[in-house]
């Protein structure tokens, strides 16, 4: 799969996101909701993360959405700019508020943990064809979008309707399903978010949420039930991911390729960092294989960080592990501070192994 989205342009750029992002509030100690003193404020939200890692990762980023004109919303259109990220093109609302949500500790992993959001009406629910520009939103070599966005309100799915349309010099589509039952008010959600799928380029799908989301088990059932994306990506989480490449052929079982054995800090944040890295590499040109090992290396920094985003691995330093043979691909073990810190990775037959 090539992007032959729009190149010449000069407000184009490598990765357009659009969705929403929320302020984060992360607690100050394990416990209940209830019991927790004090948070402390970060930022969360699938597309613009993805925007932040590639924009970390040396890409060029645009993150596209709208806030509330309040101090919440001046913070994630800061926060978010200060990772290199072009966020001209966020709208500010002056009468509806910026999202936030707060989350417990809780045994984060296994993904343990309460959380209690506070989007309904939010400025970025409103999003819709009217409101958005949509020639900045397609002047990228990709537009990455996700069925979160669809789930917001009937205009943002209106939008997504809009920007998936087959025309003329449509950037490359990636489409992150992201599945979140509590966020569908109808049952229309599943068969919604395949429809959107359909119409995208590249499609990211968990195993686990194919299975809720559309009842389909395994990641054959999962390409039976999209045949039209060119390429398609199906997490197993800690067991790596099949992927599905229409031009090449994979045959029926697909291409899969494991994930590394990871010291995990905190399960959250792993899945978009999981579509930076892919797009990273895709964006460079790189086999699938090694997209795909680059999706795992930067979800692998997501897992080992405590919130939503972390520093990638640098660019030479993660090459040099996705280019590992089988053997030393299969041995190797990333823990705390392992993108920054150097490893020795020439010796094939000695297992990697970081704090």
């Amino acid at each position: 799969m090539t992007i032959t989205g729009p190149h010449n342009a000069p407000d184009v750029v490598d990765v357009v996101a659009l969705g929403e992002s929320m302020v984060t509030f992360l607690p100050s100690r394990p416990g209940r909701l209830a019991d927790v003193p004090s948070f402390e404020r970060t930022i969360g939200g699938a597309e613009s993360n993805v925007a932040c890692a590639l924009a970390a990762a040396g890409h060029s980023a645009r993150w596209i959405s709208r806030v509330g004109d309040d101090g919440f919303g001046d913070h994630l259109v800061e926060a978010i700019g200060a990772y290199g990220v072009d966020v001209t093109s966020v709208r500010r609302d002056p009468v509806r508020p910026t999202g936030v949500y707060f989350r417990t500790a809780g045994d984060r992993a296994t993904d343990a943990h309460e959380v209690a959001y506070y989007r309904a009406g939010s400025a970025a629910s409103v999003l819709s064809v009217g409101n958005v520009n949509l020639e900045a939103a397609r002047a990228g070599r990709v537009l990455h979008l996700s069925g979160i966005t669809a789930a917001l309100s009937g205009s943002c799915l209106d939008l997504l309707w809009e920007l998936t349309e087959t025309r003329p010099g449509r950037p490359l589509v990636s489409f992150d399903v992201n599945f979140r039952s509590g966020l569908w008010a109808d049952s229309d959600g599943p068969r919604v978010l395949l429809d959107l799928s359909r119409r995208a380029d590249l499609v990211f799908v968990g195993a686990d949420e194919a299975r809720d989301a559309w009842g389909v088990d395994g990641a054959r059932a999962v390409a039976d039930a999209l045949p039209e994306p060119k390429l398609l990506v199906v997490k197993q989480g800690g067991g790596g991911a099949v992927t599905f490449d229409r031009h090449v052929g994979t045959g029926a079982a697909g291409s899969h390729v494991r994930a590394p054995h990871v010291d995990i800090v905190a399960a959250v944040g792993a899945g978009d960092a999981f579509a930076a890295g892919f797009l990273s590499a895709t964006l460079r040109g790189l086999p699938v294989r090694d997209r795909v090992r680059h999706g795992h290396l930067m979800a692998a920094a997501a897992l080992t960080a405590p919130g939503d985003l972390a520093a990638p691995p640098a660019r030479d330093h993660a090459d040099r592990l996705a280019a590992l043979d089988e053997r030393a691909w299969g041995t190797l073990r990333l823990g705390p501070g392992w993108t920054t810190q150097a490893q020795d990775v020439h010796r094939a037959d000695e297992e990697v192994r970081t704090p």
